[in-house]
C-alpha cells in the first residue's frame, strides 16, 4: 500500500490511460501517503524494470524524497554498465551534480559528489574515494532516517556556497525538473 508498482507505471502507454505517472502516489517518512509530485521519466522506468520490485520502488522512493529537497533541478539519467544512475545538480552539466542515486541489484545508493568534505557527524556516509560519498539504501525505513534529509540539504547548501566562494554565476532555475536521458551502455551487467 502506498509503494509504487513500476508494473502499473509500464501500463502507461498513452496520455489516455487512466493511470498517469503523476498520479502514483507515493509513501514518505512518518508514513504519510502523498502524491508525487514530480512525474517519473518513462525511460527511467524502463531502465529500472530488470530489477526486483523492492529495488524499483527503493530507487523510485529515494528520487522522489530527493527531489522533495532539492527541485527545482535537472536530473541525468544514465542506463550504465553496471548500475542505473541518476545525477541530480544545478545545470545539466556533470560538474555542477551535488546528488546521485546509483541503482543496484540488492541496494541504492544515494551518493554525495563531493561527500569527503561533507561533515559526517552521524558517521553514516560510506566510500574511501578522494569525493564520493554515499548512503547504502536496503529498505524503505532507510529512507524514513531524518539524517537523511538533514544530510541532502547540508550537501546542497554546501555546493552552493561552494559555487559563489569561486565566483560562479548561479546557474538559472528551471522550471520545476529537467530530466534528460545522457547515456545508454550497450552493454549491461544487470539482475537476472
Amino acid at each position: 500500500m502506498g509503494q509504487f508498482d513500476v508494473r502499473q507505471a509500464l501500463a502507461c502507454r498513452t496520455l489516455s490511460d487512466k493511470l498517469k505517472l503523476s498520479d502514483i502516489y507515493s509513501q514518505h517518512a512518518g508514513g504519510v501517503r502523498t502524491k508525487m509530485p514530480y512525474p517519473v521519466p518513462r525511460q527511467l522506468v524502463s531502465f529500472l524494470k530488470p530489477y526486483d520490485r523492492e529495488i524499483r520502488n527503493l530507487a523510485i522512493e529515494l528520487r522522489a524524497l530527493l527531489l522533495e529537497e532539492m527541485a527545482p533541478c535537472y536530473e541525468n539519467i544514465y542506463d550504465a554498465y553496471s548500475a542505473v544512475a541518476i545525477g541530480y545538480g544545478t545545470s545539466d552539466r556533470l560538474k555542477d551534480g551535488i546528488f546521485h542515486i546509483a541503482v543496484y541489484s540488492k541496494a541504492v545508493n544515494l551518493g554525495f559528489n563531493d561527500g569527503a568534505t561533507l561533515d559526517d557527524p552521524k558517521g553514516i556516509l560510506l566510500g574511501s574515494g578522494n569525493r564520493i560519498r554515499h548512503i547504502t539504501i536496503k529498505t524503505p525505513e532507510d529512507l524514513k532516517r531524518p539524517e537523511l534529509r538533514a544530510y541532502i540539504r547540508r550537501a546542497r547548501k554546501k555546493a552552493l556556497a561552494e559555487a559563489r566562494k569561486l565566483g560562479e554565476a548561479a546557474p538559472a532555475k528551471p522550471q520545476g525538473v529537467v530530466s534528460t536521458v545522457k547515456a545508454i551502455y550497450p552493454k549491461k551487467r544487470r539482475p537476472k
